[in-house]
């Protein structure tokens, strides 16, 4: 995991950095880092601290509907160096955040390691889109405590048409077997926070119920009760960058959910469809990131 020969994520596309597919340098690149609310209960709580999220600018997918497109595609932020990203996180805990939670850090993993070293006194939440590399995850191990993948196709095809990324079905299956080796099954405090274990969101595609089956088929198929949380997410809001052009129907969303709770995936969450709103998307504009 160095600056030449990139193979940070299953791209191993071995480029000198900057450059590659993700055409990012070596150090992080930060569009926000501030308390989120608007996570999964057990990672923002209910008491008005939030997660503490800090946005990478990148990534090693190209979702054509990516709710974060300006800092995703765009790569819009700053630049910060080992101790910058430090503080960024020690600003955070200041805040009473209950976690430090990265978002979209995979491509900057060697260096985050390296900030998280030492520890930051707060679960660390691993927020991806599922597209991880197997050996890069293996050095995370005991620096993240909790993580927080996608789990978006179990359609190849779809995976190649809409993120650029045909082998993700398989890329994603190992790497949340992974992260499930590493933390074992879920655990909450008494406020119900996650503190370790696996939470794994599926975003349902208007049009596209056979792939969210398939990949709920696999959960169901691989986990135990108690091992894992799922969030079944409804909030696909079209962006006029490509992917299906409506919003997901009550009529999708309710067979999705039913179809999870027929194969016993009872353990996580829902959504309602007011969720598809861009205003739950956070403005991208340094807060949190450059010194006062």
């Amino acid at each position: 995991m160095g600056r030449a020969a990139c193979s940070v994520c299953p791209r191993r596309c071995g480029a000198a950095r900057p450059g590659g597919f993700c055409g990012m340098g070596y150090l992080p690149v930060v569009s926000r880092a501030a308390p989120h609310l608007w996570e999964e209960p057990c990672i923002s709580g209910a008491d008005g601290r939030g997660s503490g999220a800090v946005f990478f600018a990148g990534c090693s997918l190209r979702c054509v509907f990516c709710q974060n497109y300006e800092i995703s595609a765009l790569r819009r932020g700053t630049e910060v160096s080992v101790p910058r990203l430090r503080e960024i996180f020690a600003a955070l805990k200041a805040q009473g955040v209950h976690n430090i939670n990265l978002v979209t850090g995979t491509h900057f993993a060697p260096v985050i390691l390296e900030a998280l070293t030492p520890p930051p006194g707060l679960p660390v939440v691993w927020n991806c889109g599922g597209y991880e590399a197997v050996d890069t995850l293996r050095r995370l191990e005991g620096a993240v405590q909790v993580y927080l993948p996608d789990m978006k196709y179990s359609d190849g095809a779809l995976a190649g048409r809409l993120s650029g990324a045909a082998d993700y079905p398989a890329v994603a299956k190992a790497a949340i077997l992974e992260m499930f080796r590493q933390t074992g099954p879920y655990a909450l405090d008494g406020d119900g926070m996650l503190t370790r274990g696996v939470l794994v969101r599926h975003l349902v595609l208007p049009g596209e119920l056979d792939n969210t089956f398939g990949v709920l088929d696999w959960l169901a198929e691989t986990f135990r009760p108690g091992d894992i949380l799922v969030s079944l997410m409804g909030q696909y809001t079209p962006n006029g960058h490509g992917g299906p052009d409506r919003r997901l129907t009550e009529e999708e969303y309710r067979r999705a959910v039913d179809y999870m709770t027929a194969l016993g995936l009872l353990e996580g969450y829902v959504q309602e469809l007011s969720s598809a709103e861009s205003a739950y998307t956070p403005a991208f504009d340094g807060t949190g990131v450059t010194l006062p």
